[in-house]
């Protein structure tokens, strides 16, 4: 919220006056009243929604479409004169066949100096194999071969190191479901690629993108330790966002943008400084929906579902979830070919519906999910999976399912070994002990047994660790 009340506030008077009476001529009277509102008053959020007269998930929708027009029209205002100048490219050999050969060079050099602010290197290479041909008889031709040699090799390279950074976050998804060590090398290998690659150019477009991916790593590969010996992840942010600001008119650092907000929230989180992390958690959240549909190929967006998991147990606030969801992804559509994403969402959805006792509507999510993808070449992932669905059969009282299920996750466990899934089969002894015949000392042993599932665990793909064994439902165990 803090994020949208701040770039409203920031608006040019010219710019609120055209934003506030578009919203009116298309018929969004609520959505012009709360820019109003986060414009001239300073009103809570309480406040705001009992003068539009609306609920908390109508409220997010309004506020989420209120932030997703404002950001159009001011990328709109950014890309303005970006297209002119493209157009302008375009029309690069009207200009050579029309004009002097005087006004055609003063008009490419024109053009040059504009693309290097804007740092468009594909336009640049343009501009620059037409300087070389005109000036083929002359001097200069040396130095505008070279120059233009140099925008082909760059662009060669932009393009290497985005294929490298999808890649990277491709793999990082198999590897969260597999947790198989050959899987972490070549994660490994590929940022320690992309490093040294960075390293051969004098390019801040490579350093952001290297620093995408080598924070990232970091934080959840490395699992960095304050006494590694390599620049301080804040250090790195704060020199990404010194790019982006002397880059200011380059539309693709104006989203990415987004994904450090991200990065920053999952380093403070990371360090347990939760303080600092909640400036962040809001401005991502906000964009929760727009981050997981349209930047899987800049960082990994489904791990923040994970972490507002972590937050919300950590405050007490997970039974909120269910509602700010009908909200939040009121429109997304999900990607079943993007499959650890595709996991990571619908267990997510489900562990909101379990908090929030919406039990029979959890184990369709993840019905749902084993039977739209295949999982056979994940074990440890289908094995969560299941057990996180026998949960939902056990409180919804349905023993014939409970069993059935039991049994199979009993037979993964034999198959995987007991010391590849300890948290899982205490999981699933308590749900043994539970919905047992024997009532004496069942509140004891399941108690027992919850003491026993290891804190730590694998740190991947793990919806269970997210099933808090307290008293509510230890009571809710005990008396089936």
């Amino acid at each position: 919220m803090a994020k949208l009340k701040n770039i409203i506030k920031q608006l040019s008077n010219r710019d609120y006056e055209i934003i506030y009476n578009s919203l009116l001529e298309s018929n969004a009277e609520k959505s012009a009243t709360l820019l109003r509102s986060m414009r001239e008053k300073q009103q809570s959020d309480n406040k705001i929604m009992e003068e539009l007269d609306v609920n908390t998930n109508a409220y997010y929708t309004l506020r989420s479409r209120l932030n997703q027009k404002i950001e159009e029209y001011l990328l709109q205002q950014m890309e303005s004169p970006r297209t002119d100048l493209l157009k302008r490219v375009a029309n690069i050999n009207e200009t050579i066949f029309t004009r002097k050969r005087a006004i055609a060079i003063a008009t490419l050099k024109r053009l040059e100096r504009e693309l290097l602010d804007y740092d468009l290197s594909n336009e640049l290479m343009v501009v620059y194999k037409h300087l070389k041909k005109l000036h083929i008889n002359s001097p200069d031709h040396f130095m505008y071969s070279q120059a233009y040699n140099r925008h082909v090799a760059y662009m060669l390279a932009v393009d290497k190191a985005e294929d490298m950074l999808a890649d990277y976050f491709k793999k990082f998804g198999i590897y969260t479901l597999t947790g198989d060590e050959i899987d972490k090398m070549k994660l490994v290998l590929l940022n320690e690629e992309m490093s040294n690659f960075a390293n051969m150019y004098e390019s801040h477009r490579l350093f952001v993108y290297q620093s995408c991916m080598n924070i990232f790593h970091r934080l959840f590969v490395e699992e960095d330790k304050p006494t590694d010996d390599h620049e301080p992840i804040e250090d790195i942010i704060d020199n990404v966002n010194k790019k982006f600001a002397q880059y200011n008119l380059d539309p693709i650092y104006y989203h990415l943008k987004l994904v450090f907000e991200y990065l920053r929230l999952e380093y403070y989180n990371h360090y347990k400084v939760f303080k600092k992390a909640e400036r962040y958690f809001e401005d991502v959240n906000e964009s929760a929906s727009l981050l997981l549909s349209n930047y899987t190929l800049y960082t990994f967006p489904s791990q923040f579902l994970m972490t507002k998991l972590e937050r919300s147990i950590r405050l007490g606030i997970e039974g909120q979830l269910y509602e700010e969801n009908e909200a939040l992804f009121d429109d997304f559509e999900l990607d079943e070919d993007n499959l650890p994403q595709y996991i990571n969402y619908m267990t997510y959805r489900a562990v909101s519906c379990y908090y929030a006792d919406k039990y029979e509507e959890a184990a369709r999510w993840l019905n749902t999910l084993l039977n739209s993808v295949s999982l056979k070449k994940y074990q440890h992932a289908t094995i969560e999976i299941k057990s996180l669905l026998a949960l939902q059969y056990c409180l919804m009282g349905d023993l014939e399912l409970f069993n059935q299920l039991a049994n199979s996750i009993q037979r993964q466990i034999r198959m995987l070994g007991k010391d590849e899934c300890v948290h899982i089969a205490v999981f699933l002894k308590i749900l043994r002990v539970a919905t047992s015949d024997a009532k004496k000392e069942k509140t004891i042993k399941i108690r027992s047994l919850a003491t026993r599932i290891p804190s730590g665990g694998r740190k991947l793909f793990s919806p269970t660790k997210y099933i808090l064994f307290d008293e509510k439902l230890i009571n809710k165990l005990c008396h089936m």
